[in-house]
């Protein structure tokens, strides 16, 4: 591969796993698809930086259990939609000032819900 791809996938790669590190902490910014698509990245990219992500101990069981067909564990799945609704709540009680921006949000945090919970869980956890 051409040099200059890979440090644009090396780039793109590192704003992904960015991304899917503020996920974690904004129920409204999904973690799981960042992260896989920087596993993409790195993968054509960066054995080092495949490596890497693969073995991080925050990030690297999300992609292995992925991968693997193993799902999300449903503590996680519970905590984000949680999160999700604490947030979006919040949005609609104190932010958001109108009627349109408030049915908005709600139909926001119910597709997201909606697709967290159709996810597969993983079991055992």
């Amino acid at each position: 591969m051409k040099r200059p791809i890979k440090i644009l996938l090396i780039v793109i790669g590192t704003l992904l796993v960015g991304l899917g590190f503020i996920g974690i902490f904004l129920p409204f910014l999904p973690t799981t698809p960042f992260l896989l698509l920087a596993a993409v990245c790195y993968s054509r990219s960066s054995d080092r930086l495949y490596s890497w992500l693969l073995s991080n101990r925050w990030f690297g069981q999300y992609i292995r259990d992925w991968r693997e067909g193993r799902g999300i564990p449903l503590k996680i799945k519970i905590l984000s939609v949680s999160l999700l609704i604490l947030t979006i709540a919040y949005s609609v009680v104190s932010v958001v000032p109108s009627s349109a921006g408030k049915i908005l949000l709600i139909l926001v945090a119910s597709g997201v819900s909606a697709h967290i919970i159709s996810l597969p869980t993983k079991e055992g956890d």
